[in-house]
């Protein structure tokens, strides 16, 4: 995996570019998560969760139908088997830990498609603290389903009521509200983004993913994937999937990003393909901006991948050529969705469906490669979109 610099740049990308008020945060933060990083009673803590709670490991399966649809060896790492319906528990787990090793009595996070409101609800009622949780109030329609799930877990789940009332602005009220409370609330970032330490925490958090597929191909194939894919939005499932493989040059990696209702409209997330370096959010990223510089506002019909930038780790690794990327539109994503669900018994989250439909693109792969590809969680929440799309 790659280290960030002192201050958490990532070649170009990355930093802190935060009010004074959360300097002193951030570093109590990083200081804390190395020590906790470093310490087997800390670790062991959190590998007893992850398997006696959350379930893991998580199979790789072998998808022989879609493998025979499309002449690749396709294997499915099966997020969404974890506890909760995704990997988003993975970084939860981990940041409360180091949360409750700081002292801290209240949770802040932020949620775009609900999986990490849930995840975070989840892991907070567990280990009994509270927390509130922002959710853009487009998000909260679509994903009605897992706002009652939040709340039923105790959340007190907040509507963020400006701009496009998605992800963006859901993380904005989150930082504003850690700045007021800072001295006795930990905010979970939920993907791998923000400022540092955040994006090394959560890939670190997140590569159990990686690590386990990394093992258990060995343990099925004798030898390493030709390709690791995995979608992209703000990068926690990607980076997770893809941080044990990147420093083998023979796996090469691909990211899907969303096209929205296409790359030639102003309706896409496509940060990596048509982005331009910008800071949000507390780090210098590849982000979606109008001709003045302006964030722009994203589209995609996935509420997991409808954010206008993407984690400095992910954007220093396309830069170098290291992960190719590639786009998929809404359209496209539905008939991934669909394809999976009819192939292979498992409904994908819309989210992951950009990568399932990712393998028509052949100029990425050859006959009889072997491809993992990360499922990032299952589609029960997407089902009111869903049935809007599917009629047969």
């Amino acid at each position: 995996m790659i280290v960030p610099d002192k201050n958490g740049f990532f070649g170009e990308f990355g930093g802190v570019f935060v009010p004074d008020t959360l300097v002193p945060a951030l570093q109590e933060l990083n200081e804390q998560y190395l020590l906790c990083k470093n310490d087997p009673e800390f670790n062991a803590e959190l590998q007893y969760y992850l398997s006696d709670y959350v379930g893991r490991q998580t199979p790789l399966y072998f998808a022989k139908r879609l493998s025979e649809q499309y002449g690749y060896q396709i294997y499915l790492k099966r997020e969404d088997l974890n506890h909760t319906g995704a990997h988003k528990i993975n970084n939860t787990l981990g940041q409360i830990l180091v949360a409750r090793r700081m002292n801290k009595k209240r949770i802040i996070a932020e949620t775009g498609a609900g999986q990490h409101g849930v995840a975070t609800a989840t892991v907070c009622a567990l280990m009994n603290m509270p927390c509130v949780i922002y959710m853009g109030e487009e998000d909260m329609k679509r994903q009605a389903l897992n706002v009652q799930r939040m709340k039923l877990l105790g959340a007190a789940v907040t509507p963020v009521t400006f701009g496009s009332r998605t992800l963006k602005e859901a993380t904005t009220q989150a930082i504003r509200d850690w700045m007021q409370s800072v001295t006795d609330s930990h905010y979970i970032i939920g993907s791998a983004l923000g400022p540092h330490p955040y994006p090394m925490m959560v890939r670190d958090f997140q590569s159990v993913i990686s690590k386990e597929a990394r093992q258990q191909f060995l343990e099925k194939k004798g030898c390493l994937p030709d390709v690791v894919m995995a979608c992209i939005g703000g990068g926690s499932n990607a980076i997770g999937m893809f941080a044990n493989f990147i420093n083998d040059k023979d796996v090469r990696l691909i990211g899907v990003e969303a096209a929205g209702r296409g790359l030639n409209t102003n309706e896409h997330s496509a940060s990596l393909t048509k982005g331009k370096p910008g800071v949000l959010h507390g780090s210098l990223n590849k982000l979606l901006q109008d001709e003045y510089g302006q964030i722009a506002i994203a589209h995609s019909i996935s509420a997991g991948l409808d954010y206008p930038g993407v984690g400095p780790e992910l954007c220093y690794l396309a830069s170098t050529g290291r992960v190719t990327v590639t786009t998929v539109t809404d359209n496209e994503a539905i008939a991934g969705c669909k394809l999976l669900s009819r192939f292979e018994g498992i409904i994908p989250a819309l989210e992951t469906s950009h990568a399932i439909a990712a393998l028509d693109k052949k100029e990425l792969f050859r006959t009889g490669e072997s491809v993992i590809i990360c499922l990032s969680g299952r589609g029960d929440k997407d089902m009111g979109t869903i049935k809007d799309y599917v009629t047969d």
